[in-house]
């Protein structure tokens, strides 16, 4: 019995170190009392001694100590945090503000400086008249420029944009606000507008040098803007005064926002235009005839529109004293 036990174990450990056991357990069996702890030893010694064979895979995985070596821990080198920069905190100032300085008020941006152009010296055609009204006119013109009306709205003007023309004309037109056109030139009525207006002028047998030109506003709003009722307010004494120094038999009003201004009004244009009103400033009262802006007409030339405007034109001649079919015989063409 112990030789078959003894022949079962060396085989049971050469086939376990075959596959990779390096140890067997050593047992003493109950049923025999066999101890097979020397057996096992020799088997082992003489394992061992076959060590000088070349091992194969297996065999090198077996002599490998049973206690693993530590794992090779790999370091990971992290990039570097970007330096910030530390923010520094703005510095705050207390300002003691009275309560009159935080009513609600118009934001507007501050109008820039104009550069106003010289005005023209009277004419040397001109009677004593003329050189009085054109006078009158550079007094009302001073005050404008020293008073700054514009400078309680928005503006994008370079120049103040006053009028031009006779100062004793019989006949006036008043439009809404200069371009960008009349601002570089500080003339009103000069770009393509103005240039149907000249030839509206000429179909009735007048030229530009003979009429007084104005405007509502004397500065150019942002992007050619209409005025708005607040700044044709603001702007409003001064013009009253230009009528009153011209002194003009008859005003023709260019676009709504003059005649609503002139005519003191807020009626639309199709309930004013052709028909006669009057303006009233101290003791001078003067009829006024509303017709179409000639930019209007630019943008709407249509036969109907020509057709309207040039009959208030021609009911202005009538009240000047023209005889309209000999003064011309066509209407303006742009």
């Amino acid at each position: 019995m112990p030789s078959s036990l003894s022949s079962i174990v060396r085989q049971h450990a050469a086939s376990s170190k075959c596959f990779g056991v390096d140890f067997v357990p050593v047992f003493r069996s109950e049923n025999h009392g066999v101890d097979v702890t020397g057996e096992i030893a020799s088997v082992a010694d003489s394992e061992r001694g076959e060590a000088s064979t070349p091992e194969s895979p297996l065999l090198a995985a077996a002599n490998t100590p049973s206690t693993p070596p530590p794992p090779v821990r790999r370091t990971l080198q992290r990039a570097p945090a970007p330096t910030v920069a530390p923010r520094s905190e703005p510095v705050r100032q207390s300002v003691k503000v009275e309560d009159s300085e935080i009513a609600p008020t118009r934001v507007v941006a501050a109008p820039r400086k104009p550069d106003v152009f010289a005005p023209a010296a009277p004419q040397p055609e001109w009677n004593e008249q003329q050189v009085a009204a054109f006078e009158k006119l550079e007094a009302i013109r001073k005050r404008y420029i020293e008073d700054a009306p514009h400078q309680h709205f928005v503006t994008d003007h370079h120049s103040i944009v006053f009028g031009d023309g006779d100062p004793c004309a019989r006949l006036m037109f008043i439009g809404e606000a200069p371009g960008a056109d009349e601002d570089r030139v500080g003339k009103p009525f000069v770009g393509r507008a103005g240039q149907l207006l000249e030839k509206m002028i000429v179909a009735m047998g007048l030229s530009r040098q003979q009429v007084y030109i104005a405007n509502v506003l004397k500065t150019r709003p942002p992007n050619n803007a209409t005025p708005t009722l607040e700044e044709a307010q603001l702007c409003a004494p001064y013009l009253y005064e230009q009528i009153e120094a011209v002194s003009p038999l008859v005003i023709v009003t260019l676009g709504l926002p003059a005649t609503r201004l002139v005519l003191k009004t807020d009626q639309s244009m199709s309930g004013l235009r052709g028909r006669w009103s009057s303006f009233t400033y101290k003791d001078f009262t003067v009829p006024v005839m509303p017709t179409y802006h000639p930019a209007f007409l630019l943008r709407s030339y249509t036969p109907e529109n020509r057709g309207k405007v040039w009959s208030d034109l021609q009911q202005a001649m009538t009240r000047l004293g023209m005889n309209p079919s000999a003064e011309t015989s066509e209407q303006p063409k742009t």
